[in-house]
């Protein structure tokens, strides 16, 4: 059984909120974004890709039902941007 985990619940705060920093235009770029938050831009762009999970992807890991194996390292990889492939890659099918 999966627990809430904290870590992956912060990184995709994380995304969310840089997501909607890019949008609003606080920030015109990822690296403005790396530069303000002072960490590498390759992790802001593998972090703000998680603003692009399927909701009841993230809906799972925010009520800590997401399958036990998975990892922010998992969410961290490339994964499909259909939601579809990510339920198949991350092993949440319905």
């Amino acid at each position: 059984m999966a627990t809430i985990d904290n870590t992956m619940i912060k990184a995709i705060a994380r995304a969310f909120r840089w997501q909607k920093l890019l949008e609003n235009g606080t920030y015109g770029c990822l690296e403005e974004i790396a530069r303000a938050e002072k960490i590498g831009a390759s992790f802001v762009s593998r972090v703000v890709r998680l603003a692009l999970l399927a909701p009841d992807i993230v809906e799972a890991i925010l009520a800590g039902k997401q399958p036990a194996s998975l990892t922010l390292k998992d969410l961290m990889a490339p994964f499909p941007v259909e939601w579809a492939g990510q339920r198949t890659v991350f092993g949440m099918v319905r």
